[in-house]
């Protein structure tokens, strides 16, 4: 009896032995961490659903950026009109020219050409040029008007030649000046070849021409609206010239 209950406890000590390390050992082990998933959700995609991978342009294309929106340019400031010009000191009777293009003024000089002046502010005052039209007109040189045949569209072949293309009273005398001279703005008298025999025919120029110096006589200069002259064009109608009025003094 003593015999089996040693071996019965020499048993059971062995048992202890084998299984009592082993349960401790799986206890103590750390964990294995799970594999991370194959595709991790990338952050905003709503619960329980995959991430898709962006979408490939077609091959040989390549994603264009979005085109940057020019910056706005900032506006371009209008050329201011040109400025008028005070009269001369000495300078007579200014007189206006309402065009189809606009108006510009232009200053006289009776002590350089007083019976020019005379003349031609006569004929103003008469109304002789309203109605009248621009009949010839060379870019960068001149524009030139005072026949009355262009108040009529059907005698435009005649226009500023023959013995109507005046008033019929020549101012009978050349007048020209050392003072005044052919520059950009100023107005002499047209004529057909004797300066003297200049009658109402008058023209302004678009630039300087010295070479006119002493061929032609100067009587006025423009001082307001000195960018309407170069905007004439043949047929463009004087609507009305008339003889400033001197401001009270």
């Amino acid at each position: 009896m003593r015999t089996y209950r040693r071996t019965a406890l020499v048993v059971l000590t062995a048992a202890l032995a084998i299984g009592g390390p082993t349960r401790a050992a799986a206890q103590t082990a750390p964990p294995k961490e799970s594999p991370p998933p194959k595709t991790a959700p990338k952050t905003g995609t709503p619960p329980g659903t995959a991430a898709r991978p962006a979408a490939k342009p077609p091959a040989g294309t390549q994603a264009k950026p979005g085109a940057a929106k020019p910056a706005a340019k900032p506006g371009v400031p209008k050329a201011p009109a040109a400025a008028a010009a005070s009269p001369t000191p000495g300078a007579g009777p200014v007189i206006v020219v309402e065009t189809s293009k606009g108006a510009f003024e232009f200053e006289t000089y009776p002590d350089d050409a007083p019976k020019t002046v005379a003349n031609f502010v006569a004929l103003t005052k008469k109304g002789f040029y309203n109605g009248q039209r621009f009949h010839r007109v060379v870019p960068g040189f001149v524009i030139q008007a005072g026949d009355p045949q262009t108040r009529d569209m059907s005698k435009r072949e005649q226009w500023g030649r023959g013995a109507a293309a005046g008033s019929g009273k020549p101012v009978g005398v050349a007048e020209f000046s050392k003072t005044h001279l052919h520059t950009t703005g100023a107005v002499a008298m047209a004529h057909a070849g004797d300066a003297a025999q200049a009658d109402s025919q008058f023209y302004v120029t678009l630039g300087p021409k010295p070479a006119l110096n002493g061929k032609y006589a100067v009587f006025g200069h423009v001082i307001s609206g000195a960018d309407v002259p170069a905007k004439i064009e043949v047929g463009d109608v004087i609507k009305r010239m008339y003889v400033k009025t001197a401001p009270a003094k």
